[in-house]
């Protein structure tokens, strides 16, 4: 099947950025691309800052991470991005939160996570930034759920997931985060969230457990696609969200 528009599809080519690295954690704020920290060259993680600006196609140098690290989340709060968790130079989760200033072009610590972690999935939802789950550095996956609010620079623990897990995926729809169980083994576990009255619902399993895995919301719908059952999957599968509190 062909895709009409032309070259509405066309991949465009920007310049290569400044420093290369894995795991970095990319953010867009006001037509800015910025890649931050990641692992460099040497395999460990770095503090290197940089940002695209998509409209000149060029890349700038920002001021470097307080804290080194690969893996970290990213949330855009207005005209900041504050940056959560991920690992150190010595492979150990962090509990480090900082923001960076984009009209200032610096950084400022923030209150830091009430416990190290990395593969925290974040939401943003009114201002406030959610934190979900997390591998701590007792290598086991976290159920604990936070929530930060930056007027008062605090993070305040609300009703643990029912099922633990890192590296989670994160979706919101209407009144509800859900998350999809990702790591550390195969998981079917789909959960919901309600903002409104602060608690979680287990919902229908997918039908194909698995870790690893790819998801896109589309719509009302969640689909899970591919990722490591007993092995490679090739199942793609869809929840049907509803909307409520």
């Amino acid at each position: 099947m062909s895709a009409g528009g032309g070259r509405a599809f066309a991949w465009q080519v920007f310049p290569p950025m400044p420093t290369c690295r894995v795991y970095g954690t990319v953010a867009h704020q006001d037509g800015h691309l910025l890649v931050l920290g990641g692992c460099g060259r040497a395999g460990l993680p770095l503090d290197t800052a940089e940002t695209l600006d998509m409209a000149s196609h060029t890349w700038l140098a920002l001021a470097p991470l307080p804290t080194a690290r690969a893996g970290a989340a990213a949330v855009v709060l207005g005209k900041q991005v504050l940056v959560v968790g991920g690992v150190d130079e010595v492979q150990s989760p962090v509990a480090a939160v900082e923001a960076f200033l984009m009209d200032e072009g610096r950084w400022e610590r923030r209150a830091t996570l009430p416990q190290a972690a990395m593969g925290v999935a974040t939401v943003e939802r009114d201002g406030m930034v959610y934190a979900l789950g997390g591998m701590g550095p007792d290598t086991a996956p976290q159920a604990q759920v936070r929530v930060y609010e930056p007027r008062r620079d605090c993070w305040l623990s609300l009703p643990s997931m029912p099922t633990p897990c890192y590296g989670a995926s994160t979706f919101l729809h209407g009144n509800k985060i859900y998350v999809l169980g990702n790591q550390p083994c195969p998981l079917g576990s789909v959960e919901s969230f309600s903002l409104a009255r602060r608690r979680w619902e287990a919902l229908p399993a997918m039908p194909t457990a698995r870790c690893s895995c790819s998801s896109l919301q589309a719509g009302p719908r969640l689909f899970v696609i591919g990722g490591v059952a007993q092995g490679p999957s090739q199942a793609v599968e869809a929840l049907c969200l509803r909307d409520g509190v």
